[in-house]
């Protein structure tokens, strides 16, 4: 057990942490929650033994281990891959020594019945489970396998650390953590480096953990589906709930809601107290009541509603401006980087308003399809054309780093402003939380997240009807990425998203792209559609040696399908003509009818406040039968004329 007791931390004049009080037990599954710079990745280093309390103690029972992985650090392996994950086993060399010592120990004493004599047995027993748990003999196996679900090919089990990227090299350091299996498990935003594949993989690893596991993370779904118990960082103050994030989220809004009712009752009751004492004052025939009615307001223990924080950035994309039909039109394209074919022969085609997500695990080439779109790399294999009037936005992955360090806030701003929008740039910044202080911030002090809103905030300056955003959510609150994400289903351009972010991706997309093993496929349907058929997916590559075997017959069956398919439109095309003259003003009305209920769900949408899953589903249902519609109606009017 973690015990902390009076906790007391500050930081640059602001309390962190005023007396907090808690334990973490053995196996508990802990989600710490709040607002960025409340404090959470302190608790942390605090419980790790990273950084000490001003005030208070932590308390880690005898024999117990704890494992940190914090959101950013500096690697600095120098062998392989396989190597580096080894060196998660040094331990056991000398949990080896120590159990073969005490076995010897055991075998020369004669004690039987001495306390000692327990006390040795019990400690032999202790050293054998843990070198159980930390797999003894099977170190390489072991490795491997967490190699793997992380995200690695056997190929690159011998590739030196070092000439990875630092978000690889991070799930190296990773690996070698969840191997060591310490008893108390603290993973800062451990989801940031990896993929939705490698990320359920985690999912399902963590499950059967035997340890105790404490997680900071703004990936709500991956929140829900590992902790049980939530514990709330606020104004110094912590709350803790036994239940998942979600849940959470309900009882933390109840509880306001109620101290909010205790809070008017009181007053509604001090009022009336008052108001007794100021009209019989002067009475001696209610001294006593008087008197009485004043010990009961100074007995009285005042409702406190707990301080939350609603403050969250606020904007809407500018209208996007009119493109044609076709977008993006990608014909056989292919990338490489040097023998490295990322990618080969990939065909898209992406029409105008259409919101797709590309996916798959990372290194894929999801980023590199984005910018070769683009237009930041421009030495690939086949053909891509932009439609007519397209004009782009982007926010790439880096876009954060890319700031001029150098530059103020505001200044970054005032660099790319033209025209109105120039008066406007205070507004824009406020907006995105920043204050008239943080407006002359130099970038370089600014944090992740804040310079992840900056980068954001310059979208804003130009209109645009092509969107490309490439891991937008990383640095991002919940809250702002609520708001982002109810932006961007406002929007009435195209989009095209690279996110890992299941909760982020669900109901704002309705189709995929994933980048998997050099190919690309186009998936319709939902994120959560795509993770749920992700197990059949990592089969594909074993059914298609059988598959090879019947293309031939089933070409022809889908040919045959294909020709049924197309007779039955004609001729249900030709029962359409002649009932359009009557059907134009029947289109008009359900059109009319759809367009309402859209600015109804437009009207919730611009509060900022979150929605549920069902809510983004009919959203984009609504939109999806809207254009359906309207496409219905062109061809009906212009049919109608034609008569």
């Amino acid at each position: 057990m973690i015990s902390v007791n009076n906790l007391s931390v500050q930081f640059t004049g602001t309390e962190l942490f005023k007396n907090v009080t808690f334990n973490i037990a053995d196996h508990d599954r802990v989600g710490l929650v709040g607002m960025n710079g409340a404090g959470k990745s302190t608790l942390l280093k605090i419980l790790c033994g990273e950084q000490e309390p001003e005030n208070g103690t932590m308390i880690i029972a005898a024999g117990q281990t704890v494992g940190y992985l914090p959101q950013e650090m500096v690697p600095d392996a120098v062998g392989t891959v396989i190597e580096e994950t080894l060196t998660a086993f040094s331990q056991l060399d000398e949990l080896e020594r120590e159990q073969e010592r005490l076995t010897l120990e055991i075998a020369e004493r004669t004690d039987y019945e001495s306390e000692a004599y327990t006390r040795l047995l019990e400690h032999h027993n202790e050293v054998t489970e843990r070198l159980s748990i930390l797999g003894g003999g099977r170190r390489r196996e072991a490795a491997e396998k967490v190699l793997l679900g992380l995200g690695f090919k056997h190929e690159d089990f011998e590739r030196p650390v070092a000439v990875f990227s630092g978000g690889w090299q991070m799930r190296v350091e990773l690996a070698k953590l969840l191997l060591r299996h310490p008893d108390f498990l603290l993973l800062d935003e451990p989801t940031n480096h990896l993929d939705i594949v490698s990320i359920q993989w985690l999912e399902d690893y963590l499950a059967g953990y035997s340890g105790a596991v404490v997680l900071v993370s703004h990936d709500r779904t991956f929140l829900d589906n590992i902790t049980k118990r939530t514990i709330e960082i606020t104004a110094g103050r912590i709350y803790d709930y036994k239940c998942s994030y979600s849940e959470y989220v309900v009882q933390m809004q109840e509880r306001r809601a109620s101290q909010m009712a205790q809070l008017t009752n009181q007053q509604r009751q001090v009022a009336q107290i008052e108001a007794f004492i100021e009209r019989f004052r002067y009475k001696a025939t209610k001294a006593k009541q008087v008197q009485s009615r004043v010990k009961m307001l100074e007995r009285m223990e005042k409702v406190v509603v707990d301080e939350v924080s609603d403050e969250s950035i606020h904007f809407q994309f500018p209208p996007a401006p009119h493109s044609g039909k076709i977008v993006v039109e990608a014909q056989g394209v292919g990338k490489a980087y040097g023998e490295h074919q990322v990618f080969d022969k990939v065909d898209l085609l992406l029409t105008s308003g259409r919101k797709v997500a590309f996916v798959g695990r990372n290194g894929e080439g999801k980023s590199t399809m984005a910018k070769i779109i683009v237009g930041e790399i421009n030495d690939y294999t086949g053909v891509l054309r932009l439609g007519a009037g397209v004009v782009m936005g982007y926010y790439a992955q880096n876009q954060a780093a890319m700031l001029n360090l150098n530059r103020t806030v505001f200044e970054t701003i005032d660099d790319v402003a033209t025209g109105d929008i120039r008066p406007k740039i205070r507004n824009i910044l406020g907006s995105f939380l920043f204050s008239s202080e943080d407006m002359d911030k130099k970038v370089k002090v600014l944090s992740g997240g804040e310079k992840a809103r900056l980068a954001l905030a310059k979208l804003l300056l130009t209109p645009s009807n092509l969107l490309i955003l490439d891991e937008p959510t990383n640095h991002l609150d919940m809250n702002s990425k609520d708001v982002l994400k109810n932006a961007l289903l406002q929007y009435t351009g195209t989009l095209i998203v690279v996110s890992h972010d299941r909760d982020f991706l669900g109901g704002l997309t309705d189709e995929l792209y994933e980048f998997r093993d050099g190919e690309v496929h186009e998936f319709k349907g939902d994120i959560m559609e795509f993770v749920k058929s992700s197990a059949e997916q990592e089969t594909k590559n074993e059914e298609l040696v059988k598959g090879n075997r019947g293309q031939s017959s089933f070409a022809a069956q889908s040919a045959l399908k294909e020709g049924k398919l197309a007779y039955e439109q004609s001729k249900e095309r030709e029962r359409e003509r002649r009932k359009l003259q009557n059907a134009v003003k029947q289109k008009e009305q359900e059109i009319e009818e759809i367009e309402k209920q859209i600015e109804e769900k437009d009207t919730l949408l611009a509060t900022g406040a979150p929605q549920d899953e069902v809510f983004y589903k009919e959203y984009q249902e609504l939109k999806a039968i809207l254009e359906r519609k309207m496409e219905e109606w062109e061809d009906a009017v212009i049919l109608a004329e034609g008569q």
